[in-house]
């Protein structure tokens, strides 16, 4: 019974998931099973290939699940597991691997040396001692019959004879380095005598360094393609960004020369208005005193009418000498209306019509051709420091342009208060302490600044913006940007516009244009490099570096200067 019952026990089917006898390398069943630090299981021969891979990077890692161990671990049979998969394979001798299941092979799958019928199996193995290769169910006896586990298995990739040597139909084990090529031992006696020629296991390690070297330059490549890719990603919202700025500026700029089109139209039309009330007035003057000279002569005419036909002889000569006294009546002027015509005012608008369309036609074709057109030439965007530096630019401040009491110092490099004023200048600022450097942009350029004050203004501007007015103050137009830089922190100005900026305080910031993008990028310098503020705008003009400085006259070691990068 006892006897029984354990034959029993013995046969009984182990309820067990296949899955559970799966190497996660070559997803087959596993074959001499090891059990690595982290638990998971693993085919010794499997796993062992696969650290071997790793020997360069000096750390081991799980294939399941990443965890890394330094020293290469020890790797032990796991004898129970490899006791409950025979016993699995026993009860289950009919059925195959769970990622190989007897399919039927395919026209490049490597076929069962010993399935029988039409419908050959799909290999899971080869044997190279027995160059034959097997479905998972014909491969059970090289898994549990003790001679045949001593066979060197490898996975069925392609058949075996692409393997042997097609003059001696010998496994080829040796690798001829002269001739790099693998060879058979008789090849190797033979035609490679001279040659160096080694095991194709010595050979396999050089392989492996060599696709690892590739591996390697192929990541590399994956790594540029990616980078690439988020260049090219960050490039179409920088075009979407700067197509919707420039669409917005051109509307404010129409708008702006349809309003004043509108208001000179307007303009007209209230000039034309006043002239023809002041000329029917006159018009209408005239009428009345014409008509009052003509009912005058009416009256006359009637009384001499009645003269001519009285029969008082006397009467009539007194009366009649009594008119002679008041002459003639005067004679009425035909046509005495005054002459009034606007032509002139119809063609000064005509004129000027004709103007803008010449100016319309010769500006147009560069508008065209500028809006038109998308420079993919220029390199991606910078991202560290030593890229920014390829952009650096040399930069003065202009000694005509910065604030009276203002001094420029170290070759007009640095500007630090001073209490005896510079020469007037019509390209001074006089409202407020700041000024522009000589160099107008274009280009992608690069700069840095060091400041120490109450604030900076960290700025760039068209030449053209005023130099006395109340909005001269770089971001209170629409001729500047600027970054005003405080010590609880920054904000962003344009035409008058202030935008609160997140981060904290930095007395040394980079500034970076894109003038053809259309991009201004104010950065913290440090490394990695932090963005403080980006801008995205259309200019329509060279743009020319600022800086303006706020302090008090107590203040100590206050100035502004442009990091000499160059």
């Amino acid at each position: 019974m006892a006897y029984e019952k354990q034959q029993r026990e013995e046969h009984r089917e182990v309820d067990l998931d296949p899955d559970d006898f799966c190497c996660f390398i070559c997803l087959d069943f596993l074959t001499e099973p090891v059990t690595i630090y982290c638990g998971h299981n693993f085919c010794k021969g499997c796993i062992t290939r696969f650290w071997d891979l790793e020997d360069v990077k000096g750390k081991y890692s799980c294939p399941y699940c990443r965890r890394t161990f330094s020293p290469r671990p020890d790797l032990g049979r796991n004898n129970t597991l490899a006791e409950v998969l025979r016993k699995w394979k026993m009860t289950h001798n009919q059925r195959t691997s769970p990622s190989a299941a007897l399919t039927r092979a395919g026209p490049t799958d490597v076929t069962c040396d010993f399935c029988c019928g039409t419908e050959p199996k799909k290999a899971a193995m080869s044997c190279l001692t027995c160059f034959a290769s097997y479905c998972p169910a014909h491969l059970e006896p090289h898994l549990s019959v003790p001679v045949l586990k001593k066979h060197q298995l490898v996975s069925a990739m392609v058949p075996l004879c692409t393997k042997m040597c097609k003059e001696h139909n010998k496994l080829m084990e040796f690798y001829c380095q002269t001739d790099e090529r693998l060879v058979c031992s008789l090849c190797a006696l033979n035609h490679h005598k001279d040659h160096k020629t080694v095991p194709v296991s010595v050979q396999k390690a050089e392989t492996e360094k060599r696709l690892v070297s590739i591996q390697k330059k192929v990541q590399k490549r994956v790594q540029q393609g990616e980078e690439e890719l988020n260049h090219l990603s960050q490039a179409e919202e920088n075009l979407k960004s700067c197509a919707q700025a420039a669409v917005a500026d051109c509307d404010k700029l129409f708008d702006k020369l349809i309003d004043s089109l509108q208001r000179r139209h307007g303009e007209v039309k209230r000039l034309i208005t006043a002239q023809k009330k002041t000329a029917v007035a006159q018009v209408k003057k005239l009428q009345l005193q014409q008509e009052e000279e003509t009912a005058k002569l009416r009256r006359r005419d009637v009384f001499l009418e009645q003269l001519l036909h009285t029969d008082d002889h006397i009467y009539l000569i007194q009366i009649f000498q009594s008119l002679s006294n008041f002459g003639d009546p005067p004679d009425v002027p035909v046509g005495a209306s005054p002459a009034c015509s606007f032509r002139d005012v119809t063609d000064c608008v005509s004129e000027l019509s004709d103007k803008l369309e010449v100016v319309l036609k010769d500006t147009w074709p560069k508008i065209s051709a500028t809006a038109g057109y998308v420079d993919f030439s220029m390199p991606p965007a910078p991202k560290t420091r030593e890229e920014f530096l390829q952009y650096c630019c040399p930069l003065t401040m202009d000694v005509t342009s910065n604030y009276p009491y203002l001094y420029l110092v170290d070759d007009n490099h640095m500007m630090k208060p001073s209490p005896s004023p510079y020469a007037d200048n019509p390209d001074r600022f006089t409202k407020f302490p700041q000024v522009l450097c000589q160099e107008g942009l274009s280009e992608r350029c690069y700069w840095e600044v060091e400041w120490n004050g109450r604030r900076l203004s960290a700025a760039v501007s068209y030449k053209d913006i005023s130099r006395t007015s109340d909005d001269s103050r770089f971001g209170s137009n629409d001729k500047s940007w600027s970054l005003e830089c405080k010590a609880d922190g920054y904000s962003f100005r344009h035409n008058n516009v202030e935008t609160t900026v997140s981060g904290s305080c930095s007395y040394k910031i980079g500034v970076y244009l894109d003038y053809k993008a259309g991009t201004l990028c104010f950065y913290h310098v440090s490394d990695p490099m932090v963005l403080i503020h980006k801008v995205h705008t259309s200019f329509t003009q060279p743009v020319y570096p600022g800086l303006g400085l706020d302090y008090k006259w107590f203040d100590i070691g206050v100035f502004a200067q442009l990091v000499k990068l160059w």
